[in-house]
């Protein structure tokens, strides 16, 4: 690998090159070995691939910030003059899809830090057309999340998605990552018969706070995630959650107490408390979501003792379908990356197999066992 071709082209903030590649990992996926930037540095976004072989580079997923108040949060992220569109954030598994091999060759599927998902490869192939689009398009990445009630990822339900499906929230240059509008995004996804983020209109800067509060409530109503906003060139974006999912997060997190740091748990108490502080206008308001949030730490937290107390396994569940070697695929990659699987069924549904499993949490398990025997804490 010629290190220094690679440091200009990806823009790196070093002129040393061995600054940059100390932090690439060899990683070997379909037959091609590829390098991938394990974090973000010097100005390269954590799970950038390199495959040698081909000599192409994937750009690495933005890392998309946060605003805690809607105002003065949106007119001083967005310059005064731009036009702000909003599109529903939703809650998957995001996932980079790429042409990398010789030509355009067979497109793969990244996940955010780099790994190529055997399953998520899988399904992309059977339910996207992408053969026709990087035949047209083979410099560019599909970025899309994997969301319904069956992946290995993430598990939320959405209406009309029965196992799960792919939606397109970007479509960017492979190696610089520059990303298309969002017009000219949107068109491509219709044109292709993408799916993709519901839009809810676009605004200026100074007038965005009351169209995304409305929208907001209407998502969280439904127990959606929140919003994204960009500016119409695509260069510029930023997220804001709802309550329900604040409180979702936290649910998840004390449900597996000892898997999670207390940086994950405080940021979601810390975006609900800003949150309430802006939209809250009562106190009774206030304290309905005060009520909430303390159900979201206090019972499953309560839930996962009195489970672990009566030697029930704990850990996230999941349910996969799909044909039987890309299932054998992805439990093989699930176990590359040391998690233990324990299966709860197996069974096949036409030419699919279908398997549910949990990811055992064993650190929390462990922990609460250590506790009910009667050990002791230091605090």
């Amino acid at each position: 690998m010629d290190r220094d071709e690679y440091l200009e082209r990806l823009g790196a903030t070093t002129e040393e090159a061995a600054d940059l590649f100390e932090h690439f990992e060899e990683r070997s996926a379909a037959g091609r070995t590829h390098h991938v930037l394990t974090a973000t540095r010097h100005g390269v976004e954590r799970g950038t691939v390199i495959v040698e072989e081909s000599d192409v580079v994937v750009r690495g997923y933005p890392s998309v910030p946060r605003i805690l108040v809607l105002d003065p949060g949106i007119p001083s992220f967005f310059e005064a003059n731009e036009t702000v569109a909003i599109e529903e954030k939703l809650d998957g598994f995001n996932v980079r899809i790429a042409a990398v091999g010789a030509g355009s060759g067979k497109p793969l599927a990244f996940t955010r830090s780099g790994y190529v998902c055997p399953f998520t490869t899988a399904r992309a192939h059977e339910r996207l057309p992408l053969e026709e689009f990087f035949s047209s398009h083979p410099e560019t990445v599909l970025c899309t999340e994997l969301i319904g009630p069956e992946t290995p990822y993430t598990t939320h339900d959405y209406e009309g998605v029965d196992t799960h499906e792919f939606r397109v929230i970007d479509i960017r240059d492979r190696e610089s990552g520059a990303p298309l509008s969002v017009a000219d995004r949107r068109s491509r996804c219709e044109e292709y018969g993408f799916g993709q983020p519901r839009h809810f209109g676009r605004t200026e800067p100074s007038t965005a706070r009351e169209t995304v509060e409305e929208t907001i409530d209407e998502l969280d109503a439904a127990g959606r995630e929140g919003v994204v906003l960009k500016s119409a060139d695509g260069q510029s974006m930023v997220k804001y959650t709802t309550e329900s999912q604040h409180h979702e997060e936290l649910a998840y997190a004390f449900s597996l107490p000892f898997d999670h740091g207390r940086d994950f748990v405080f940021s979601r108490i810390v975006r609900d408390a800003f949150q309430a502080a802006e939209l809250d206008g009562t106190d009774a308001r206030l304290r309905a979501r005060a009520h909430a949030l303390g159900e979201s730490i206090l019972e499953p937290m309560v839930s996962t003792i009195r489970d672990v107390a009566d030697g029930e396994t704990v850990g996230e569940r999941h349910t996969v379908r799909g044909d039987p070697d890309s299932i054998d695929a992805l439990l093989e990659h699930l176990r590359e990356q040391s998690l233990t699987l324990e299966f709860e069924a197996d069974r096949r549904e036409d030419d699919e197999r279908v398997v549910e499993f949990v990811k055992v949490a064993e650190s929390s398990r462990d922990r609460i066992r250590y506790y009910l025997d009667g050990g002791t804490r230091d605090e």
